[in-house]
C-alpha cells in the first residue's frame, strides 16, 4: 500500500467481492488474508480470533506456516498478539523481536519476521480478534497504513459476530463474540424471564460499509454533523433547560463533544480510507468505546455515554432511522436491555410481550423498578456494559431472584431454566390455594394485605389474590402512558373501573405524584438540580390548583354512592394538608350545588415520606382520618440518598435500627390517636422485610402483586409475639449497627418462616 493512494479503497471494494461469494467462512477467511497481504505489500497476514475461553487461535493466515491454523492458540496475556486484544490498541514495531512481549511459537516459522504490525478487530468496543501484518525487513508502518488496517479490520468482526465461524469450532472453543455470558447484577423485580432482546437504544446497524464515492460520503457526514449541532442547539434555547445549572453544564459538555474537531476528523480521515459516512462513524465510535471502556475515571466512563448517544444521533441522520421505531418490531417474548429508561418509556412498550428488562444502571427503588414490579416483570440493574455485549435478538434468560443475567445461554442452562419457571409456576399454585385463608399470624394476630396498583392490568389481582383492597392506586400512571392529558371522562372512567373490580374492599387513591423525576410527555419538563426534593406531588398540585381539583372531581364522581379514601403525596407541613383538604371541600360543595351524587363518605389522608412530619405528628394526626407510609422516599430522605442513583441507593439498609425506629414512631403515634396507618412502600413487599414491619407493630401491608404470595405465606407461619420480642431490645442497641438483616434473617430461619 506505500505510495499506493488508491490501496485501502481497492482493498475495500475486492473485499466486498469477497464477502458476496457463496464460499465457506474458512475459505472467505483465506481469500481476505491473502488480499490484505498483497495490497499492504506484507509477507504475512494473520487474523486471530477471541474463543469462549479467552485464548487466541490463529484462524487465517498468508504467509506463516498454514499448519499452523487452528492450531496456535495463546493466552491474551501471551505475546505481542495479546498485548493487542487486551489493550484494544494497534502495535506498530519495526523489530518485533526486540519487544519483551514477543512470544516465539515454533509452528508458525515468524522467527524470520521482524516488523509487525497489529490492530484489535472491535464490534462496540468489545475486542474479537486481532489483525496482523508482518514483514522481513525492519519498516515503521505509517500511519495510513495502520489507518487502512483498521478500517479492514471492521469487515472482519462482521464476519466474526455474524457466527459464521461457530461452526467450524470445537466445543468450549468457539469465538468469543457469541459466546454465552453469565453476568451478575441487581435484583430489581423478582421472577424469571425467558426471551430474546430487544435494545431500548438499538444500535443502528450499518448495512454499507464500503464507498463508492468518497466526496459524496465526506458531504453526507458534514452535514449530518451539522443537522446533529443544531439539534443540540435548540436543546439548550429550550426556556426549561436555559438557565444555570448543572444540567446546562452537562448539555454544554454535550455539544462540546459535537464540535470537538478531533472527533469529526477522525470520522473524516476514515472516510478518506473507503468507509461509508455511517461506516465511518460506527469506527471511530467502536475505537473510542474500546478506550473508554478500559479506563478507571468515572467521570470519563461516564461520558462513553456521551459520545455513544452522540454516535447513534449521527448514525439515524445516516440512516433515515426514526428513534423508537424498534417498538413497532418488538417479538412475542421480549428482553428489554437499556443503559437506563423512565418508567414512560417501558409503558410505552406493548406490556404483554415483556418478559424481562436488563439494565446497565437501575435502583431497588427506582420509580422504573416499581413499575416493572407491578407488571410483574423480572428484572436486573448494575450490569455494566451489557448494551455492548449483546444484539438484537440474542437469546436471554433474566433471572430477577438471584440478579442473574444469561446472554445466549446454552442448551443445558436453557433447559434448567425451563424446569424453574415449572417450578415457580406450582410455587404460585400453591400462593393461590392460600387464596381465601384469612391473613392471621401463626398466634391468632390478623393482618390486613393489600395491593398496590396503578393500572387496569393489575385489577385482576385483586380476585386472584384475594387481596383485603387496594392499599395505594398510584394516579399518576395513567398519565405517565396517555399522549395527552386525560380528560376528566376518562380519568372518572379509569376510577369507576377500579372501585369496580375492588367491589366492597377499599382503595386508597393517591392523587398525582408527578414532577420531579416523573415527567409527562406531554408537560414541559422543568430541569432541576435535585429533582426528588423539588417541584413535584402535592407542591406540584397546590400551585397548579386546577390540576388537582380535576382528579379530585373525577375521584369524587367516580365514588357516587360508595366510600372514597384520598391521600396526598410528599406532604411536609400540616399546612400543605390543609390546603389540600380544602379543595376536596370545595369541589363536594360544587357537586352539590350542580345536583352530582355524591360519596357515601369520603376518608382522607396523607402520605408519610418526608421526614419533617415526624416532628409534626400530633398535630397531623388529630387532622387526617388514616395516612400511609410511602417508604421509599422516606428512607432515601432520612438518609439523603438517592434511590435513583445507583452508587448510593443501596448503600443504607431499610433494616437499619435508625429507619425502624422512625417508622416505629409513626405506627405508635398513630395508636395513641387511633388512626389506621398502612405501610405502602416496597418494603412491605419482601418476606424479610415485612417481618420486621410487622414486628415493630405495623397491621396493615400494601404490596406489589407478584409478592402478595411469598409475604401472605411467611405471616400465616410467623409467631408476631415472638417476632417482636426479638426486634424490640434489637432496636434500643446503644451500639448502632448498619442493619438488623443478618439478626432478622437469622430468626426467619430458625422459625422456619418461608423467605
Amino acid at each position: 500500500m506505500r505510495g499506493a493512494l488508491g490501496g485501502p479503497r481497492v482493498l475495500l471494494r475486492r473485499l466486498r467481492e469477497v464477502m458476496a461469494e457463496p464460499v465457506s467462512a474458512q475459505d472467505r477467511l483465506d481469500k481476505i488474508v491473502v488480499l490484505i497481504a498483497a495490497n499492504m505489500v506484507a509477507e504475512v497476514c494473520s487474523v486471530y480470533v477471541l474463543r469462549v475461553d479467552g485464548t487466541l487461535e490463529l484462524y487465517a493466515t498468508e504467509g506463516l506456516n498454514r499448519t499452523a491454523v487452528h492450531l496456535t492458540v495463546m493466552r491474551i496475556d501471551e505475546g505481542l498478539v495479546g498485548t493487542v486484544a487486551r489493550e484494544a490498541e494497534p502495535i506498530s514495531l519495526s523489530n518485533a523481536q526486540a519487544h519483551p512481549a514477543f512470544s516465539y511459537r515454533p509452528e508458525t516459522g515468524e522467527e524470520i519476521y521482524h516488523s509487525f504490525l497489529g490492530v484489535p478487530i472491535l464490534r462496540a468496543g468489545n475486542t474479537l480478534g486481532v489483525l496482523v501484518v508482518q514483514n522481513r525487513a525492519h519498516r515503521s508502518y505509517t500511519e495510513e497504513e495502520i489507518e487502512a488496517l483498521q478500517t479492514t479490520a471492521m469487515v472482519l468482526a462482521e464476519i466474526i459476530a455474524s457466527g459464521e465461524l461457530t461452526a467450524m469450532a470445537l466445543p468450549g472453543a468457539e469465538p468469543a463474540a457469541r459466546r454465552p455470558l453469565h453476568l451478575k447484577g441487581l435484583s430489581l423485580s423478582e421472577g424469571i424471564g425467558l426471551g430474546h432482546v430487544v435494545l431500548h437504544e438499538p444500535r443502528i446497524e450499518v448495512t454499507k460499509v464500503i464507498a463508492d464515492d468518497l466526496p459524496a460520503e465526506l458531504k453526507r457526514l458534514d452535514g449530518a454533523v451539522e443537522t446533529l449541532r443544531a439539534s443540540i442547539d435548540i436543546m439548550l434555547e429550550d426556556e426549561g433547560v436555559a438557565r444555570v445549572g448543572e444540567h446546562r453544564e452537562i448539555l454544554e459538555a454535550y455539544r462540546m463533544f459535537a464540535h470537538d474537531r478531533g472527533w469529526i476528523g477522525r470520522m473524516r480521515e476514515a472516510v478518506m480510507t473507503g468507509l461509508t459516512a455511517e461506516g465511518a462513524v460506527e469506527r471511530v465510535q467502536s475505537d473510542t468505546r474500546a478506550r473508554m471502556l478500559r479506563m478507571t475515571d468515572p467521570y470519563l466512563r461516564e461520558r462513553m455515554h456521551d459520545l455513544d448517544d452522540l454516535a447513534n444521533r449521527l448514525l439515524r441522520q445516516l440512516t433515515g432511522r426514526a428513534a423508537g421505531s424498534e417498538h413497532a418490531r418488538l417479538p412475542d417474548n421480549a428482553v428489554i436491555v437499556a443503559r437506563n429508561m423512565s418508567p414512560a418509556a417501558l409503558l410505552d412498550y406493548d406490556r404483554t410481550r415483556i418478559r424481562g428488562l436488563v439494565l446497565e444502571e437501575g435502583a431497588a427503588t427506582s420509580h422504573l423498578t416499581i413499575v416493572a414490579r407491578a407488571l410483574g416483570i423480572s428484572a436486573v440493574g448494575h450490569m455494566e456494559n451489557v448494551v455492548g455485549q449483546v444484539d438484537a435478538g440474542d437469546a436471554v434468560i433474566v433471572d430477577g431472584v438471584s440478579g442473574e443475567v444469561h446472554i445466549r445461554p446454552p442448551a443445558d442452562v436453557e433447559a434448567a431454566y425451563v424446569d424453574k419457571v415449572r417450578f415457580r409456576a406450582k410455587r404460585l399454585e400453591r400462593y393461590a390455594a392460600l387464596r381465601d385463608v384469612p391473613t392471621v399470624t401463626k398466634d391468632g394476630i390478623p393482618i390486613e394485605l393489600h395491593l398496590n396498583a396503578g393500572l387496569l392490568v393489575d385489577l385482576p389481582h385483586i380476585e386472584e389474590t384475594g387481596a383485603t383492597g387496594i392499599g395505594l392506586f398510584r394516579t399518576e400512571l395513567q398519565f405517565m402512558i396517555a399522549s395527552a392529558f386525560p380528560r376528566t371522562n376518562e380519568q372518572l372512567k379509569l376510577y369507576r373501573s377500579v372501585l369496580d373490580a375492588a367491589g366492597e374492599r377499599p382503595v386508597v387513591f393517591r392523587t398525582l405524584d408527578i414532577g420531579g423525576d416523573k415527567v409527562l410527555p406531554y408537560m414541559r419538563a422543568i430541569e432541576e438540580e435535585n429533582p426528588a426534593l423539588g417541584w413535584r406531588a402535592i407542591r406540584l398540585g397546590l400551585d397548579r390548583p386546577g390540576l388537582l381539583r380535576s382528579q379530585i372531581r373525577a375521584l369524587l364522581r367516580a365514588a357516587t354512592g360508595r366510600e372514597l379514601r384520598l391521600i396526598f403525596p410528599m406532604v411536609s407541613a400540616v399546612d400543605e394538608f390543609d390546603r389540600a383538604h380544602h379543595i376536596v371541600e370545595r369541589e363536594l360543595t360544587h357537586l352539590r350545588r350542580h345536583g352530582h351524587g355524591l360519596p357515601e363518605r369520603v376518608l382522607v389522608g396523607v402520605m408519610l415520606e418526608v421526614p419533617a412530619l415526624l416532628f409534626q405528628l400530633d398535630l397531623l394526626f388529630s387532622r387526617v382520618d388514616f395516612a400511609s407510609v410511602g417508604s421509599n422516599d422516606l428512607v432515601q430522605f432520612l438518609y439523603a440518598a438517592d434511590r435513583g442513583n445507583p452508587r448510593v441507593a443501596d448503600r443504607f439498609d431499610a433494616l437499619a435500627p435508625a429507619a425502624l425506629r422512625a417508622l416505629k414512631m409513626i405506627i405508635d403515634k398513630a395508636a395513641e390517636y387511633g388512626k389506621p396507618v398502612t405501610l405502602c412502600g416496597e418494603l412491605a413487599s419482601r418476606p424479610l422485610e415485612a417481618l420486621a414491619l410487622a414486628a415493630i407493630g405495623y397491621r396493615k401491608l400494601s404490596v406489589s402483586p407478584a409478592s402478595y404470595g411469598p409475604v401472605k405465606a411467611m405471616l400465616l407461619e410467623l409467631d408476631l409475639a415472638a417476632a417482636s420480642a426479638f426486634v424490640e431490645p434489637l432496636l434500643g442497641l446503644r451500639g448502632e449497627v448498619a442493619s438488623l438483616r443478618p439478626q432478622l434473617a437469622a430468626f426467619a430461619e430458625k422459625a422456619g418462616l418461608p423467605l
